[in-house]
């Protein structure tokens, strides 16, 4: 019997559409399975991939400071284990547990939980050793697997850290240098060696590739920081200090050379903290009152107005009420015998008397036009991440009280690297500079916070502090040096206690700068608390130690025989 063609040509056309038909339903069922069925579980094994694949990504920049040829942070590849639980059958999950916390000494309920996980892919540990390993291999585990991943390694553990930050384990660098310059270290945004990059800085590292991370190099110097931290270390045990920061800069351009902060932390074990407050760098994020470090910022604002020259002459009362209140001088000292007491001598001797009467002179306007002109009420924009800066609420209430304590530098409130850059002023010539951690094109002010003149009359004050005054502990024979003294109280509010006024505690802080006249470094040393009456006897020898090491190590030429 002979078939229809047509009947034939409709048969295969309805064959094909129902193998489309069976096809696309095949299709859409394997869809359903996987997103909507099982998608915790492919969303858990996307998510474990990724993690462990990291690794293949470009590597980090690495970061170097000066005069050391070395990385202070770099990458390191580290071996791993992992699990892939749906491999291991249920029957030996308790005792591949068992095996897995023996050797590398973790919980074993902590690992069996991780085995009943309904993945591919379970991190047991990182950064085996060898015996780990070797024991692992030796087992033969289902299920366990080895791998390497590459994480951001410190070689000199808490060296610098403050400076440094750290790199999470999302790969995210936090606080410090890491912080702030994570999107150049990680390849995120690129640069052309010597070109502006997208932050307004020149950069000297290595052109970015793909995924590759940029190296940085710092201003810091290897040698200067080093001392700086080993100087705060002794004076924990000598001095039974609660922390402490020395900042190194040069004046003329804000090139910081060194940034220590004490108490330390390692990077590498960043995570075994429990308090977030170590990782705060103290130099830009916690605010502090200065004391009587800040009284040659009054005398500045006096002296360029013409209010008051280094000659200005008052008499010492003893003690000023103002509003109720009494102001005395350090340790309620009367200096009424000495008669007329020049400018020069109130900061020889610290009188807050003195301070007070410079400021009366200059008038609570001009005064806090020149706290502002030093930039104390705003940020400096150095490149660390978390730079913070006060309000100062209630000393910019303007009671007549606030103004006069805050002449000799308590009741308001600033951050170390804003007081190093304020000082820097006073010893470049009145320029007010930004500070730097990677090689810029420097930031100077156009306008003066005070005229050269003027610096170079509060500088020769200023070393008059040094020879004749409490600053003589700072004196280093053969150059002039210019510096203030400064002891305040530590306020309630300060130490985290709810409570109105001030303990019994002290913020100890000596600034300078040589050779006084033609400066290269400006130090300030700031010590929390020291087991001394003032600053006279805890951060003025540090001061002079480090100092005389740069001088020697720079090759400073003397000022005189």
């Amino acid at each position: 019997m002979r078939q229809n063609p047509d009947s034939m040509k409709n048969f295969r056309i309805n064959f094909i559409l129902t193998l489309i038909f069976l096809f696309g339903a095949v299709i859409i069922g394997k869809l359903f399975y996987i997103q909507i069925l099982n998608y915790d579980f492919y969303a858990a094994l996307a998510r474990g991939q990724q993690k462990f694949f990291r690794s293949w990504q470009g590597e980090r920049g690495e970061i170097f400071f000066q005069n050391h040829d070395f990385p202070i942070a770099t990458n390191k590849r580290y071996p791993l284990v992992y699990v892939s639980p749906a491999e291991i059958p249920a029957e030996e999950r308790e005792e591949t547990a068992k095996i897995l916390s023996e050797v590398l000494g973790l919980d074993q309920n902590s690992v069996l939980e991780k085995l009943k996980e309904d993945n591919l892919y379970q991190l047991i540990k990182n950064k085996l050793t060898e015996l780990e390993i070797e024991k692992l291999k030796e087992k033969s585990l289902k299920g366990v697997y080895f791998g390497v991943e590459t994480l951001r390694n410190y070689p000199y553990d808490d060296f610098a850290s403050h400076l440094l930050g750290f790199v999470n384990r999302e790969g995210v660098g936090q606080y410090g240098i890491e912080g702030y310059w994570n999107d150049i270290l990680s390849g995120k945004e690129e640069f052309l060696e010597g070109e502006r990059g997208p932050l307004g800085y020149f950069f000297s590292g290595k052109k970015s590739l793909e995924n590759q991370g940029s190296d940085l190099v710092l201003t810091i110097d290897y040698n200067i920081q080093y001392l700086a931290e080993k100087l705060l270390k002794e004076a924990q045990l000598n001095l039974n200090i609660e922390g402490g920061t020395i900042v190194v800069i040069d004046p003329y351009s804000g090139k910081i050379m060194a940034l220590a902060d004490f108490p330390n932390f390692n990077p590498n074990q960043y995570s075994e903290e429990s308090d977030f407050e170590i990782f705060k760098t103290d130099a830009i994020q916690k605010v502090f009152e200065p004391g009587s470090v800040f009284k040659p910022i009054t005398m500045a604002g006096g002296l360029n107005e013409g209010a008051i020259t280094p000659q200005t002459t008052y008499i010492d009362p003893g003690v000023i009420e103002i509003g109720g209140w009494p102001i005395y001088n350090y340790d309620k000292r009367d200096y009424s015998y000495l008669g007329q007491i020049s400018m020069t001598e109130v900061l020889e001797k610290s009188i807050n008397t003195g301070a007070v009467f410079a400021e009366s002179r200059l008038g609570p306007d001009k005064f806090l036009e020149y706290i502002s002109r030093f930039g104390i009420f705003e940020e400096t924009g150095i490149d660390l991440f978390g730079e913070v800066c006060s309000q100062n609420i209630e000393f910019k209430k303007g009671y007549e009280i606030n103004f006069a304590t805050a002449s000799y530098g308590q009741g308001i409130e600033m951050t170390p690297i804003q007081l190093a850059r304020a000082f820097s002023a006073i010893a470049n010539g009145g320029k007010l500079v930004k500070p730097y951690l990677v090689e810029i094109q420097p930031e100077i002010s156009d306008n003066n916070v005070i005229s050269p003149e003027i610096s170079s009359k509060l500088t020769a004050m200023l070393v008059s502090v040094v020879e004749n005054g409490f600053g003589k502990a700072a004196q280093i024979p053969g150059y002039y040096v210019a510096g203030k003294t400064g002891t305040a109280q530590m306020s309630f509010a300060a130490m985290g206690i709810d409570k109105k006024g001030y303990s019994d505690k002290t913020w100890q802080t000596f600034i300078g700068f040589a050779p006084a006249f033609d400066p290269k470094f400006l130090i300030l040393v700031k010590l929390n608390n020291p087991a001394t009456k003032t600053a006279e006897y805890s951060a003025t020898p540090i001061f002079r130690e480090l100092a005389k090491y740069i001088i020697d190590y720079e090759h400073v030429p003397p000022d005189y025989e």
